[in-house]
């Protein structure tokens, strides 16, 4: 009897249990339920107010007394060409008119010295023959990129030293505002500092090279004109430091030509040249070296003596900031890619001697 009893009490706890479980799941659910509906009543509302076409644009109405001439507010400013392009200051964006052709111009004396103090009616261009009107001149110290293709080869091991010295020496007299990056090279190029305007980064950078193996002039010539589309400034120069030719690049003396060409890079070498050279690439380095420096308007310094490096690297950073830069829209303006051969020809004034002047030889039209 008593185990009867025991088993009707544990079936109706059993039971109870059962309806508290379900009366708890219905009041679940109808909390579900309920915050259900509640989020369809305000699904409508929270779409308004995510709906970007509902949200409320308040402008101004425009005065009924401004310029009907002036610039709309947010509307860009015109390109900068010529004169006032070069004034553009580090950070600001500079629309370039491909039809305006800039000419860096360098004007030497009978004794290889700077003239500086000539004015535009001073000069004269030509294109293709054909004589072009001048439309901007000025010869302010606008900053410039630089790239210094330094000569790290086994035989540059006694004078690494200077050379180091000399380019650290460029940099410090050069515009302040100039940017250099600094690859250096021996059996090929590297990319030591990029584009930076600190001289003490590239004097640690420079601290830790080492000379040795062959020269891959060629490379480094080819990768430095590459590296300058990466430039802030319109000016744009390479440095080279080298002491003889090329014995290991894979490219061409005529493809280096060919980039150069398409570049607008003025190409600048202090060359510390082996009297005795043994090789046939080494005898050639001179003259391969003074024909680019030449095409694009720069120059090549000869160093007979390495204690006047340091003189030599100074006075090509002077020359970089005291150059004439003439601007010229020319009469053909056909977007064909043709090389067009330009021509600067000067009158000295009056009571000087013959002048020489250094420009670039030529250029090749856009092509779009």
């Amino acid at each position: 009897m008593r185990m009867l009893v025991s088993s009707f009490r544990a079936r109706v706890a059993g039971q109870a249990k059962v309806r508290a479980t379900i009366i708890r799941w219905r009041r679940c659910s109808s909390a579900l339920i309920g915050f259900l509906f509640l989020m369809l009543a305000l699904t409508p509302f929270l779409r308004a107010q995510d709906d970007p076409l509902n949200k409320v644009h308040v402008t101004e109405p425009a005065s009924s007394t401004a310029d009907p001439n002036a610039v709309p507010k947010g509307a860009e400013k015109a390109p900068l060409t010529g004169k006032e392009g070069l004034r553009v200051r580090p950070g600001e964006i500079l629309k370039v008119d491909v039809d305006l052709v800039l000419v860096p111009i360098t004007v030497t004396d009978p004794m290889n010295r700077l003239v500086t103090g000539l004015e535009k009616e001073d000069f004269s261009i030509f294109e293709n023959g054909g004589p072009e009107k001048i439309k901007s001149f000025t010869n302010e110290d606008a900053p410039v990129s630089i790239g210094v293709i330094m000569d790290l080869s086994g035989s540059m091991t006694s004078k690494l030293v200077r050379a180091r010295e000399s380019i650290l020496k460029f940099m410090k007299t050069s515009n302040p505002q100039d940017e250099f990056f600094v690859i250096g090279f021996n059996d090929r190029p590297e990319l030591i500092e990029d584009f930076t305007s600190s001289v003490e980064t590239i004097e640690a950078r420079l601290a830790m090279v080492h000379s040795g193996k062959r020269t891959a002039l060629l490379d480094a010539i080819y990768f430095g004109v590459l590296k300058m589309k990466d430039a802030r400034h319109e000016r744009k120069a390479l440095l080279v430091v080298s002491d003889g030719g090329d014995n290991r690049s894979r490219y061409t003396e005529g493809e280096v030509r060919a980039q150069v060409r398409e570049s607008d890079v003025e190409i600048y070498s202090i060359g510390v040249f082996d009297p005795e050279a043994a090789t046939p690439e080494e005898r050639a380095g001179p003259a391969l070296l003074d024909e680019l420096c030449e095409e694009t308007g720069g120059r090549l310094f000869r160093v007979d003596d390495l204690a006047e490096m340091g003189d030599i690297a100074e006075k090509i950073s002077i020359e970089l900031r005291n150059q004439y830069v003439i601007g010229y829209r020319p009469h053909n303006l056909q977007h064909d890619g043709r090389w067009r051969k330009v021509k600067v020809k000067l009158i000295p004034p009056q009571g000087l001697p013959p002048l020489t002047v250094h420009a670039r030889t030529g250029y090749y039209a856009p092509l779009h």
